[in-house]
């Protein structure tokens, strides 16, 4: 009886040991065809979708934006030119003031005094050279004694010139209309060359300096027309070149423009300003979508279909849109270039299109 009992249970033990075996073992089976079936799948989906654009002629506004900063049309700081003591402020602060305005009077009362003084030794010099001129006629003096009054005569009137002209620096006049800024100094204050009473600034027209990219160096030209905002303002303001540096600046690659602007009261020196610069309209402009473009340390490139599979093409840019990029170099008209899934594409890779635009 005990002998029947271990069989029967040897039998169950070996029919259980079967059993998970056989499951093992078909569950090896099926997870094999699985990869057997999913690397077949890899091997044959290789082609991916994407969209594409077909290279064409397009009409190109063609426009350059910049930063820019608003000028002064002249600008000065008002400074004497002489040491001295102010007798006198003829201005207001922020004011508009005419050409030759006096501004700011300085002491002058020693120089007056000198001039007077070289005045009448003048008269006395003056007198003193008719007598001999008389006394020469009959022979009462040497011509020497003439001469030496005479010059006595013309060295007194250089002096008197020199006294005026220092008298006129005593004045310090308006060199240009304009609006005058805030004042540093108060009457009676001692003053020096390098002392800034104010300044004064011609601010109708207006000046803006900006700067573009030396590619575009050949495609800007005196007269043409520029657009531009500043903060705080919603106006578009308009104005044209009238001056380009015949240099491109070293350091940033630029070129560096001039234009003049008509001012309403509006815009203020030292503004910055956002400037758009008008081309002439481009008919026969290869445009592509901006996506395209892929950025390279120093090249861009973009991928064009070749017979069914992607190559990278190196291109040259230009303007910019919100949307596109004109295309300078590097496609032709038809070409076919990816825009969507550039990062999961590589070289020779073939390539099926969901969207052609």
């Amino acid at each position: 009886m005990g002998n029947s009992k271990k069989l029967l249970r040897t039998v169950l033990l070996l029919a259980v040991a079967a059993g998970i075996i056989y499951f093992v073992v078909k569950k090896i089976s099926a997870g094999k065809k699985d990869e057997a079936g999913s690397g077949g799948k890899g091997k044959t989906n290789k082609t991916l979708l994407a969209d594409a654009y077909v290279v064409k002629n397009s009409v190109l506004d063609q426009t350059i934006e910049a930063s820019g900063t608003l000028q002064s049309n002249e600008e000065i700081q008002i400074q004497p030119e002489v040491n001295g003591r102010i007798t006198g402020l003829f201005f207001k602060e922020g004011a508009n003031v005419a050409k030759g305005t006096l501004l700011v009077k300085l002491y002058d009362a020693d120089l007056k005094a000198t001039l007077q003084k070289l005045e009448l030794q003048q008269q006395l010099y003056k007198t003193t050279l008719e007598r001999q001129e008389n006394l020469l006629k009959i022979n009462g003096i040497s011509r020497q004694d003439v001469d030496v009054t005479r010059n006595q005569v013309e060295a007194a009137a250089a002096d008197m010139e020199f006294t005026r002209t220092q008298i006129q620096k005593t004045e310090i006049r308006a060199p240009f209309n304009g609006r005058l800024g805030l004042r540093n100094v108060s009457e009676g204050a001692i003053v020096t060359p390098a002392t800034v009473i104010a300044t004064l600034q011609q601010i109708d027209p207006l000046k803006i300096d900006f700067a573009i990219p030396e590619k575009y160096r050949n495609t800007v030209h005196l007269t043409d027309p520029v657009g531009f905002k500043v903060a705080g303002d919603t106006l578009n303001y308009k104005g044209s070149i009238y001056a380009i540096d015949p240099k491109i600046d070293l350091s940033t690659r630029t070129v560096k423009l001039r234009a003049i602007v008509p001012n309403n009261g509006r815009l203020f020196p030292g503004s910055f300003a956002r400037v758009t610069i008008y081309l002439k309209d481009n008919p026969n402009a290869i445009m592509i979508p901006s996506q395209a473009i892929i950025p390279g340390t120093r090249d861009k490139t973009v991928l064009v279909m070749d017979h069914g599979k992607v190559k990278y093409v190196t291109v040259e840019t230009g303007t910019r849109t919100e949307d596109n990029v004109q295309i300078t170099s590097g496609l032709e008209i038809g070409d076919t270039v990816v825009t969507t899934g550039i990062l999961q594409l590589k070289e020779g890779m073939p390539v099926k299109f969901n969207k052609v635009q």
